[in-house]
């Protein structure tokens, strides 16, 4: 496993344990909380990948973004934290 899936399996672990579907989100400062300090690009760029493969919806409100995971793809979600 390469440390971009590994850092993509962790930060969505953590949503899904967070329970971060649809109106529960997390702010996007609070992403990379939980990783070292050095891995917050990386952190940052999964999540936008991850955006872009549609498992994380990225909601934009008068402060900052919101992140949560996507509904509509929660049994590949769950794939994923498994493996």
């Amino acid at each position: 496993m390469t440390m971009e899936n590994t850092i993509e399996a962790t930060l969505l672990r953590k949503l899904h344990k967070m329970r971060c579907w649809g109106k529960h989100h997390i702010c996007e400062s609070n992403l990379p909380k939980g990783f070292p300090k050095n891995l917050y690009k990386e952190v940052m760029k999964a999540a936008d990948d991850l955006r872009r493969r549609g498992l994380l919806v990225k909601h934009p409100t008068h402060h900052e973004n919101q992140w949560h995971l996507n509904w509509d793809k929660k049994e590949e979600i769950e794939r994923i934290i498994r493996n």
